[in-house]
């Protein structure tokens, strides 16, 4: 039998958009006949994944693991919100998450060249073969780990599909030597008012320069008007600046919950119940698809375009 050149390899899985070992086995079971190689691929429905990988991925799901002192937060892109609903598609999202936590994984490109788990091949190959099985473009898009040396990290999942997976995924992070079980309580609230809030930063030194320096121009551009002395203005511009610090900074935020409390003021309060002193260390918020520009079509047309006539 001869040898299978990586060039080789490389070539069919540039043209096939298949997984470097089943391009080295279709190689080999064609005796590194190119042609026939491809059509191996195409026989075992592993020849797709290239022309579905130029395809808009922005539906799919967020997934969420948490577990004592660590949690993470997984998205994973497919075309169409059905695929959401694929229990083989569901598994896999689930198996990288645990995967990830169990690899102590910080970034996509490394989880990629994992090992999945029960096969002989990486995650990047399982993802193609996912494709190939599922009939769409699917996407690793992002992961995020936050953890603490002691504590808790808690998650929740809006609208979740399954435990774990939905459109909404969140993260919060506190650190605390107080009673685990009531922490993680405190969590999962605080992981609810995220979704809710969708705070931009944790405390008000972690905003953006730019950002706040666009809001005082649009503040100053809405007061300038006033005919009111200078040392008014500034003062009027600082309460404007409380409220959008109140809208967007974590510890600021009203309590969505209650309505009425301080998060900043909830943690102090929680410190009896818990036993110990509550610090919020970081928090992080995935929306499916937020960032992806998705293309807008026009499905009458497709169907036109495909039978040959004109809408």
């Amino acid at each position: 039998m001869s040898v299978i050149s990586g060039e080789l390899i490389k070539q069919l899985r540039e043209s096939s958009g298949a997984g470097i070992l089943d391009c080295k086995k279709a190689l080999t079971e064609s005796q590194g006949d190119m042609e026939a190689a491809t059509d191996w691929l195409r026989k075992k429905g592993l020849a797709s994944a290239a022309k579905k990988a130029s395809r808009v991925a922005a539906e799919g799901l967020v997934g969420v693991y948490t577990k004592d002192n660590k949690g993470y937060l997984l998205e994973i892109n497919s075309e169409t919100d059905f695929v959401a609903r694929n229990e083989q598609f569901q598994k896999f999202v689930s198996s990288l998450l645990t995967l990830a936590y169990e690899k102590s994984i910080t970034n996509i490109d490394a989880l990629k060249e994992l090992t999945f788990p029960g096969t002989s091949h990486n995650v990047a190959e399982e993802l193609s073969r996912n494709v190939a099985t599922i009939g769409e473009n699917l996407s690793l898009r992002r992961i995020q780990i936050l953890s603490v040396p002691q504590g808790v990290v808690a998650g929740y999942v809006h609208n979740a599909v399954v435990p774990g997976l939905g459109k909404i995924g969140t993260l919060v992070a506190l650190e605390s030597t107080g009673n685990t079980e009531k922490l993680a309580a405190l969590g999962k609230s605080l992981a609810m008012h995220v979704a809710a809030a969708t705070p931009k930063s944790l405390q008000v030194s972690d905003l953006p320069q730019d950002v706040v320096a666009r809001e005082k121009d649009v503040l100053m551009e809405q007061i300038k008007d006033s005919g009111k002395p200078q040392e008014i203005i500034d003062k009027m511009i600082d309460g404007k600046l409380r409220k959008f610090y109140q809208d967007v900074v974590f510890l600021e935020q009203t309590y969505v919950i209650d309505g009425e409390t301080r998060i900043s003021d909830l943690l102090k309060k929680s410190e009896k119940d818990v036993g110990a002193p509550v610090k919020l260390t970081a928090f992080d918020r995935f929306m499916l698809g937020e960032g992806i520009e998705k293309v807008q079509s026009d499905f009458s047309a497709e169907v036109a375009a495909q039978a040959g006539l004109s809408k």
